[in-house]
């Protein structure tokens, strides 16, 4: 039996990368999924997004794992769809225990040059929609009444940036003072709230032209090696980027037993980037 065997846990970004291996990682130790994703194409998104078929590759391994998934398009700026997918979610599986605000995008452009359009969407997919996925799920946890797990997906940016993304930064920064205020409002249901923050991840919002251009501007068509050889310099640890399982393995410590009194803290998976 898994650690999470009976619970029903919340993904959003689910399709690829992250959420699907939270997805994956959640099944396994026994979990049930509501899984949404846009699957489709975000206006200033400078690399190819999720599609319906990396959603329904998501079903497809969740399900080889024997449990149950319930998976939907829903774009998170969409308050009134994800409460549709999360009713939905909550009526087939019975009960709704951990939240995974995942989903998210990236773009990039110096800070005086950006246009509005493109802060803005930013802004309203990386900051109000995961306020949105929470305002959406968490009633259904307290409902509950046994206690759960919300983890925000946020990033080391938040903490240590770089230039061109200050619209992802603010974003990500944003989340720790959305997590650190439910943390305090939740505690006495005892659902406990926390961030993550990892540093590169070899996902599809990284590995894409868009971003060896950001890390290497020297160099006039980078590979992912030449992206590799920047991205190693921002880490202690001898690693250019880490894997989405090493962010399941965290989500696992923070929803599981083994998290059961972590609640409002940002739990940062830098490689030591932070060491300066």
């Amino acid at each position: 039996m898994g650690q999470l065997e009976g619970k029903v846990a919340f993904i959003t970004g689910a399709a690829r990368g992250q959420g699907r291996s939270h997805a994956i990682g959640l099944a396994r130790e026994g979990a049930d999924i509501i899984a949404v994703d846009l699957c489709a194409q975000a206006e200033h998104v400078p690399y190819p997004m999720a599609t319906a078929d990396d959603l329904a590759e998501t079903v497809r391994d969740v399900e080889s794992l024997g449990r149950r998934i319930l998976a939907s398009q829903v774009d998170v700026r969409d308050l009134n769809g994800l409460r549709t997918a999360v009713d939905a979610g909550v009526a087939e599986l019975g009960r709704l225990d951990i939240v995974l605000a995942n989903a998210g995008i990236n773009s990039m452009a110096p800070t005086l040059e950006m246009d509005e359009a493109m802060w803005d969407e930013m802004i309203e997919i990386n900051l109000t929609g995961q306020w949105k996925t929470i305002r959406a799920a968490v009633p259904h946890v307290v409902a509950g009444g046994r206690g759960g797990s919300v983890v925000i997906t946020s990033s080391l940016a938040a903490m240590s940036t770089n230039e061109n993304i200050a619209h992802y930064t603010a974003a990500k920064a944003g989340l720790i003072g959305l997590m650190r205020v439910l943390a305090k409002e939740l505690a006495p249901h005892s659902i406990r709230v926390n961030s993550l923050h990892p540093t590169t991840v070899a996902t599809g919002m990284i590995l894409n032209d868009a971003t060896y251009r950001l890390f290497r501007p020297d160099i006039d068509n980078p590979t992912r090696e030449d992206f590799e050889v920047a991205a190693r310099t921002l880490n202690k640890l001898p690693t250019a980027a880490l894997e989405s399982g090493d962010i399941t393995a965290a989500v696992l410590y923070l929803v599981g037993e083994s998290g059961r009194y972590i609640t409002g803290i940002t739990h940062v998976l830098d490689a030591g980037g932070q060491l300066g």
